[in-house]
């Protein structure tokens, strides 16, 4: 079966210090996986690597392919950002507006009309499940939204890209319970039409939201980590 992403003997090194791996694990079209590992197994380095975002001073090694495509490290590749969107842990909202905030990231990458541009917008809002909360103030500073709202307007940005895969880094950690019911039911209702890989420390917030999930483990501790269905 084709995937949107394949990792193959991945290592991650920082200088002769193993990080992470080797771990090997492939993402099908339209599945929610879960990334999942204690403390220390590099779960959210993986992701970077997948963006390509390594820290200065990390090297890589192993296979990574994207809709196909090889991507070597370190070539700092946009293109590949825009296929590939990570949402940070902690929501990164940006002054100006919720719709400016919206299509942050598409003006760069698509040249569209203000009504197309628009349209993009209101449906990643649709799709994030905050299209009914906002569509009555997308004028509105995007800071006076609340930490749930915010999250999904970091996952609205990044579905206005039309990613060919959604990476979501503890997407619910800072959140108290009911913005963290919220987010799970958008990321839920994204099953089965968008590819998502979601690193989380909550086990059962994994068995909640994936079809599927890859174990890591710390890379002193094992010579290999593999993926695990469900």
């Amino acid at each position: 079966m084709d995937h949107v992403i394949t990792v193959r003997e991945l290592r991650v090194r920082d200088r002769e210090k193993p990080l992470v791996g080797p771990v090997s694990f492939g993402l099908e079209h339209g599945s929610t996986t879960g990334l999942c590992g204690p403390s220390g197994a590099g779960k959210s380095t993986v992701l970077r690597v997948l963006v390509d975002l390594l820290p200065a001073g990390l090297t890589r090694d192993g296979e990574l392919e994207v809709l196909g495509r090889p991507i070597a490290a370190g070539k700092g590749d946009a293109d590949l950002r825009a296929k590939v969107v990570l949402v940070p842990q902690t929501p990164v909202v940006f002054g100006g507006s919720i719709l400016d905030n919206a299509l942050f990231g598409v003006r760069h990458v698509l040249r569209a009309s203000r009504e197309d541009l628009h349209a993009r917008a209101e449906q990643a809002l649709n799709e994030a499940g905050l299209w009914k909360e906002v569509c009555d103030r997308l004028d509105s500073p995007a800071q006076t939204l609340s930490a749930g709202q915010r999250q999904r307007l970091c996952l609205a940005r990044a579905l206005a890209l039309e990613p060919a895969a959604l990476l979501l880094d503890e997407p619910t950690s800072a959140l108290d319970e009911r913005s963290r019911d919220t987010v799970e039911e958008s990321v839920a209702a994204l099953r089965g039409r968008r590819t998502v890989l979601i690193v989380s420390h909550d086990p059962a917030q994994v068995d909640r939201l994936c079809d599927r999930k890859v174990m890591l483990e710390p890379p002193v501790a094992v010579e290999r980590a593999v993926a695990v269905a469900t």
